[in-house]
């Protein structure tokens, strides 16, 4: 009895001891840093069979995370529709498997701040949960701003950086032309294949068919560590002191 007692004991302590020892730093990814791209001009409407989730009108596809319940509260203007960062994330009405995703996002044209306080946002390919759970691709202004890889424009947040940095500069629209294969799980909750993502920005290809470690984790490595089915999709209320960003033109294709 003394011997299991002090094994357990010991075994705690020590996994206290390497949370501890974790720091966000120690999942950031410097280099190699990707190639500066110049996109192209890309217009892209919905298709006949799309569902629209912006319409550039309403937020009615879209409810406030932290209350379901709840419309989303973000400010709806000009067609277009901006982060309200006092009200928190927001999450789409519906739930999802496997779609394709077209959004546009701008940061403005003042853009103040540097690395992860520029412009930072997250869209969440599977919100599996309130605040930050989730699949997230990151949203940032990477024009001329240095980063860790990992965390610039259109990575897989704290996985994989995006093969070359597509950046338009502040004040421009950005696209995200997105292909996503949601995670199987077996009936033991084990897992049975990985999230996949294919992701265009700007029309330029710069995640291809990347498959993902499990959902985002902020501090630590990620894994398939919970099974979960169709999820909404969530965009974030970042906590930095930038300027908010803004939303038009999204739509989905489930596939």
């Amino acid at each position: 009895m003394y011997k299991k007692t002090f094994a357990t004991a010991a075994a705690v302590v020590l996994s206290a001891t390497l949370f501890a020892q974790s720091k966000p730093e120690d999942t950031e990814v410097w280099e190699p840093v990707p190639t500066v791209v110049t996109p192209g001009k890309v217009t892209t409407e919905a298709p006949s069979d799309a569902i629209v989730l912006f319409d550039g009108k309403s937020l009615d596809q879209w409810v406030s995370v932290d209350n379901p319940e709840q419309p989303a509260k973000w400010k709806v203007a000009g067609g277009i529709f901006t982060v309200d960062k006092s009200t928190g994330n927001i999450q789409t009405k519906r739930s999802f498997t496997n779609y394709q995703l077209h959004i546009e996002w701008r940061v403005p044209k003042d853009i103040t701040g540097t690395g992860q306080g520029r412009g930072n946002s997250g869209l969440f390919l599977a919100s599996t949960g309130k605040g930050d759970d989730g699949y997230e691709l990151q949203i940032l202004d990477n024009y001329n701003n240095k980063t860790y890889v990992n965390g610039q424009s259109a990575s897989i947040y704290k996985q994989t950086a995006p093969l070359v940095n597509a950046n338009r500069k502040p004040g421009e629209w950005q696209t995200y032309d997105i292909v996503w294969t949601a995670p199987r799980f077996n009936s033991d909750g084990s897992l049975q294949s990985p999230a996949r993502v294919t992701v265009f920005f700007n029309g330029v290809l710069v995640q291809n068919n990347t498959e993902l470690q499990g959902p985002t984790r902020y501090i630590g490595k990620a894994s398939y560590a919970k099974a979960h089915g169709a999820c909404p999709i969530k965009l974030q209320s970042h906590g930095d002191k930038s300027e908010p960003l803004s939303f038009r033109n999204i739509w989905i294709r489930e596939l």
